[in-house]
Formats: structure tokens, sequence, C-alpha cells
């Protein structure tokens, strides 16, 4: 029998991981992550982490179980909330699911879980692993849920050929619904919980006022500038080369005051981010205002009216070389070489057609069609067919 370690969350996904496990044949040990209890940045009034714990303790006990709780808020501050912290001061928006997955579930978590003698860790992700045989080697593949709907692998972009090999995602192949019915019928506690938002593990986050309490709020203007401004119809120059071609249109355009109007104020650039339109309180307009830049230096944010704004759309991307990563070793690519991917720039996000370029200077992912709010920080993940390859951070 292999020990399997299921993180047991107190979602009904994790539950019925563990239910399925147990079926198999499994050894299976419940392992509850707390990962937040840090008084001095207080998140809400409500502790869903001990409703949530509480939860995951009653499934394990109905699974007949062991079940342990972990405290990993410690390393959860270090890896991932101080690390918000200064992305969102230097005005990026991260994206701490993924980062979650990296470097707690599938790293701390882990070596946790190793250490209890555990053959695998599994969570209650919609995605599926795949094993193939390439030159007499093992080769791990992340491929992408059954159900279209809740396809989880982008959130586990960042995975390494080492963090697969001990993984199991029991829920891969089946549907939301299935997983339900089958929490239902075994009359599990989380049958019907709801989903759960906000931060990986944390839970009810709201984030401007979780930032708030960090980063210091100042004000600064709001500007919009119109779809038909001249910024927007300047000449593209003539390229000496390929490379300087994407890298001009990673680049984006630099607005200045003189772009726009002013149509009001705001507390902190570093509170937004690119595309977003809640939370400006500015009316007035015919169309909703979207952000389409922020600057943190000059603590500006610029905006235009409407979804189909010119400002919110960029065909190329550039990741820096040290932010590049594959999680198909064997596939990367060497500089000067191109692949034809499908990529997307944000979780349920549709898959678009993109060609990779790896260079010297990066890696540039150039979408056939303009995408909307390219948003330095996050990360694009590019698959080939259903396995997710690659992916790194935005830059």
């Amino acid at each position: 029998m292999k020990r399997v370690v299921v993180g047991l969350s107190g979602g009904v996904d994790s539950s019925v991981a563990a239910y399925l496990l147990k079926e198999q044949g499994y050894e299976v040990i419940g392992l509850f992550m707390k990962n937040w209890h840090d008084d001095s940045v207080t998140i809400s009034n409500e502790c869903p982490w001990l409703e949530d714990s509480n939860d995951a303790l009653l499934v394990a006990e109905k699974l007949g179980i062991p079940f342990q709780t972990v405290d990993l808020s410690e390393q959860y501050k270090e890896k991932i909330v101080d690390y918000m912290f200064n992305e969102y001061e230097q005005g990026r928006t991260p994206n701490p699911d993924v980062l979650c997955n990296r470097e707690i579930k599938f790293d701390v978590f882990m070596k946790i879980a190793l250490s209890l003698g555990a053959d695998y860790v599994a969570t209650g992700h919609y995605c599926r692993k795949g094993t193939i045989q390439k030159d007499g080697k093992e080769i791990f593949q992340l491929l992408a849920g059954i159900d279209a709907n809740k396809d989880q692998s982008y959130f586990l972009c960042q995975l390494s050929q080492e963090q697969l090999a001990k993984s199991l995602f029991p829920i891969g192949e089946l549907t939301k619904p299935e997983v339900r019915d089958i929490a239902m019928q075994l009359d599990l506690v989380t049958a019907e919980k709801k989903d759960s938002q906000g931060l990986c593990f944390i839970g009810k986050v709201r984030l401007p006022e979780f930032l708030q309490q960090q980063l210091q709020p100042k004000e600064g203007l709001i500007y919009e500038v119109a779809a038909n401004d001249k910024i927007y119809s300047q000449e593209i120059p003539t390229f000496s080369s390929l490379e300087d071609q994407l890298a001009f249109e990673a680049e984006g355009i630099s607005y200045t005051s003189e772009n726009g109007k002013v149509v009001g104020k705001h507390q902190g650039a570093h509170y937004f981010t690119i595309g977003q339109r809640k939370g400006l309180n500015v009316g007035g307009t015919k169309e909703a205002l979207f952000i389409i830049a922020t600057d943190v230096k000059t603590n500006t944010i610029y905006t235009g009216q409407g979804a189909s704004h010119p400002g919110l759309f960029k065909k190329t991307l550039l990741v820096k070389p040290s932010e590049i990563h594959w999680i198909r070793e064997d596939l990367s690519l060497k500089n000067g070489e191109t692949m034809e991917v499908m990529a997307r720039i944000r979780y349920r996000q549709a898959l678009q057609k993109a060609t990779l370029y790896q260079f010297k200077s990066g890696l540039y992912v150039s979408f056939d069609e303009p995408q909307s709010a390219i948003t330095e920080g996050q990360f694009v993940a590019w698959n080939i067919g259903d396995e997710l390859v690659g992916s790194g951070v935005i830059s």
C-alpha cells in the first residue's frame, strides 16, 4: 500500500479526492494547512480557517483516515504575503494562487508529507497527470482537467518534474457536478459548501484593505485617455530585426499627463491593476472606465472608456530569462528557436494561438490576436494540446 497525504482544505474537492484514493487502495492521511494567523494584518472578522479545519476533520472522521493540522503560517507570510506586498509596491500584480502551489503546497507541504513517509501528495485540483517515456526516461505531464469549465492546470503552471512525480490529482477525470454527487452520496459535510474565493487558503480577503495595512495610501490623479488620442496612431518604426520588433510590441505605451484629462483622484496607484474597472469611483462617463496603465513612480492612473479601448490591448509580452519555466524541460527552446503554442494570460481565459520566440534577452510570447489587459507580474502559461508545458512571469 502506497501512502498518500491529501491536502484537506475543508472543501468538497479535496474531500472527494481523499475518498477516491482510499477506494483505490492507498493508505490515506489527511493534512490541513493552516496558512494564516497574523493578527497584525487582520483580514476579516470572520475566521474561515477554523471553520475549514473543522470541516476537514469531520471529513477525515467520516472517511476513517488519520488527520492532523500543520501550521505553515510563517512560511506563508514570508513566501507569499511579503512577496505580494513587494510586488504591489512596485506596481505589479502577483498571482498568489500560482505561487502558493509552487512555494507552499508542492514544496513546504510536500516536504512535510514526505517526512511522514508519504509516497505521494494529493490535492483536489481539476487537472490530470500523464506519464510518457522519452529516451528511456520517465517524463511527467500536466494535463487539463476533463471538466473544461473547472480546469485548474493554470494554477499549477510553475510545478517542476520533481514535484509532479510525487503528485496525484484524483478528481481530474471528473466534472464538478460528479464530485458534488459523490460527496452527497457519502453525506460529507462539505457536499454543498460553496467554492472558496479570495487568497489561496487565507479565506475571505478584500485585497485593497489587506494591502492598505502595509502600503500607505497616498492621493494621486486619475486621467482619462480618449480612444482616438494621437498616441494610438503613431507611426510604427522600421525594425532591423524580429527581436527589435517584438521588444517594441511588448514594451507598451508610456503615457504622460498630456495624453489625458483629470477625471478623479485615487488613494494609491499600487492598489490598482490593468483591466480593473471597479473601485475607481469616477462617474459621468458614457461607458465604464477601465484602467489601461498605472505608474507607481508618479502615483498616476490612466483609464479609458469601454472594454474595447485601444489602450487595453497588446499583442506581445516578454518573460525575462530568469522567469522562464518549463514543466517539460525536454521541450525548452534554445536561443533563436520558436514554437507554436496555445497560451493564456489568466485563469479561465480561453486558450489563444501564440508563437514563442526565444532570445538571449528572454522569451517573447506573441499572440495572433491582441489580448486585453496583459498585466505585469501575472503568469502566462502555454499548452500543446491539453498539456501545459511551460509558463513565466509577465515582465
